[in-house]
């Protein structure tokens, strides 16, 4: 499946206000659809106090007034469905907003939720329980004068983790995804997944003996009992036969410690269908690093589950300043669109990825993100990966009349959909050429994936179905890359290619899909 990821606030403003809403994402559905997509993943468009722009859930039923309504979510259903897109909910089920009915309830020790969050009682000397921290900075313990007791939050101190070990908050949580399925949703991405279930125990983390990449305390902790604990996999098994009832759809994001092999254990028989994680998000773009991470998927996820590729998302500095290393940035973008989609699996498109947009510029006093406030200048935070969309040379791009929310970079303005259109060469144009590719040939869409020995700094793999072969070689490096005496009938698509009696050169930025 090739997914179309929507951050809702930075998409399309149709009511001018500053802010992306659902009327906007339904303006723009002939435009996603236009790229070859299947479906598009929503980011979370709850009610939400908005202290993590939605990821904190006050109520899993409700559109948040800044969106707009039930009704344009509805109305944005019937179109997409007419299109032929299938709708992705994000849920968010690790935690809630503290403004959340159940939290309320929970700490006022009301309607039998007393223990649907993680509560517990300080040290003798009034500290933590344990030592767990958050992964926004310092402890993960929030002390609560009402209830006398210390609650645990992974994220900001506003987003309480739930005890999913509780039935009765399984089976709360399966509720709210049956609400979003009776109403017509194609399926669920769901956030944080390594983070729903936390030690029984509350057993201390042990530190890890490397901390020299470590932003702040969370970096110096192995975080073997806050997470990825093995109590998820059962309760994943009640996910995917609620899923199966609907014929419905499943997307990991799983992150933390060995995230590759969490994805196999995740997307074995009866559980998810598909996962992703950071392990494309970082600033490792060698060819050594890409193999590591297609080997290791493939070892650990078997089919019919599937890995799902991503280059970009909403929390992470976009691919085209990420993996550019000097090079030209369009040629670069081309490239790495050719790579996502020639993996094996399913595949996310981060919007504006298809534009080949680099990270932005976003200046301090302009910043929304807490995360990015709290560490800056050392973290920059994730607005200059969440800016609107540029759709035409207009002021904002084209995304709204009044001031954004997040300002527009001038850079992406040179950049909008509507002057990219328009250029023959573009990298929305190839977008499109390159998606439409893998879908007419089986061995792209649906083989398998084989890594062929390659010089370095050359990524090389075969993909193959049914008979058909298709070689797939990548530069990864900054430098031409010579491949010599390689076996193919003809080059269906490539980029800064040479072929001379075998030998294919591939320039900087350079890559070709040979039909074997």
């Amino acid at each position: 499946m090739i997914i179309y990821q929507v951050y809702p606030r930075s998409f399309c403003d149709s009511n001018n206000d500053g802010i992306g809403d659902l009327a906007g994402i339904e303006q723009k559905l002939p435009y996603i659809k236009s790229l070859g997509v299947d479906a598009i993943w929503i980011s979370p468009f709850f009610k939400s106090p908005m202290k993590d722009f939605g990821y904190d859930v006050s109520d899993y039923r409700a559109v948040d007034p800044i969106f707009g309504t039930m009704d344009d979510f509805k109305s944005l259903m019937k179109r997409a469905k007419a299109l032929g897109l299938g709708v992705i909910v994000d849920m968010v089920i690790s935690h809630t907003s503290d403004e959340h009915t159940w939290f309320k309830q929970s700490r006022a020790k009301q309607n039998g939720k007393d223990d649907w969050y993680l509560w517990s009682d300080p040290k003798p000397d009034g500290s933590p329980p344990n030592n767990w921290v958050s992964v926004f900075g310092g402890t993960a313990w929030r002390w609560d004068a009402e209830r006398r007791q210390y609650y645990f939050h992974s994220f900001f101190s506003s987003q309480p983790d739930l005890n999913m070990h509780h039935p009765d908050v399984q089976k709360a949580v399966l509720a709210e995804m049956d609400f979003w399925l009776d109403m017509g949703v194609a399926g669920f991405r769901f956030d944080a997944c390594n983070h729903i279930f936390q030690d029984q125990l509350l057993r201390n983390n042990p530190p890890r003996e490397d901390t020299s990449a470590a932003l702040h305390p969370y970096g110096y902790q192995l975080h073997v009992y806050d997470q990825a604990r093995p109590e998820m996999l059962p309760f994943l098994e009640k996910i995917r036969a609620l899923l199966d009832a609907y014929g419905a759809f499943s997307l990991a994001e799983v992150g933390g410690h060995d995230a590759l092999k969490l994805m196999g254990q995740y997307t074995n028989p009866g559980r998810l269908h598909s996962a992703y994680s950071f392990s494309m998000m970082g600033p490792d773009s060698s060819d050594t690093h890409v193999r590591n991470v297609i080997t290791t998927l493939e070892d650990s996820i078997r089919a019919p589950s599937s890995a799902c590729y991503a280059l970009s998302n909403h929390d992470k500095p976009r691919v085209a300043t990420r993996w550019q290393n000097g090079r030209d940035r369009d040629q670069t973008s081309k490239e790495m669109l050719a790579l996502l989609f020639a993996m094996r699996g399913d595949v996310c498109l981060y919007q504006g990825e298809e534009l080949g947009l680099p990270q932005a510029d976003v200046p301090f006093e302009r910043l929304q993100d807490p995360f990015g406030i709290t560490f800056w200048p050392k973290f920059k935070g994730r607005d200059g990966c969440r800016t609107p969309m540029p759709w035409t040379e207009a002021i904002h791009g084209g995304f709204t009349e009044a001031e954004p929310w997040l300002p527009v970079d001038p850079v992406h303005i040179g950049m909008n959909v509507a002057k990219q259109e328009a250029q023959t060469d573009s990298v929305l144009r190839f977008t499109r050429e390159v998606l439409a590719l893998r879908k007419a040939h089986p061995e792209l869409d649906k083989g398998s994936i084989t890594l062929l020995d390659a010089p370095e700094g050359v990524l090389a793999f075969a993909r193959r179905h049914e008979g058909r072969e298709m070689i797939c070689l990548f530069n990864m490096d900054v430098v031409a890359k010579k491949v010599p005496s390689v076996e193919f009938a003809d080059m269906v698509f490539g980029q800064n290619v040479d072929i001379d009696n075998r030998a294919v050169m591939l320039g900087v930025s350079g890559f070709c899909f040979l039909r074997g």
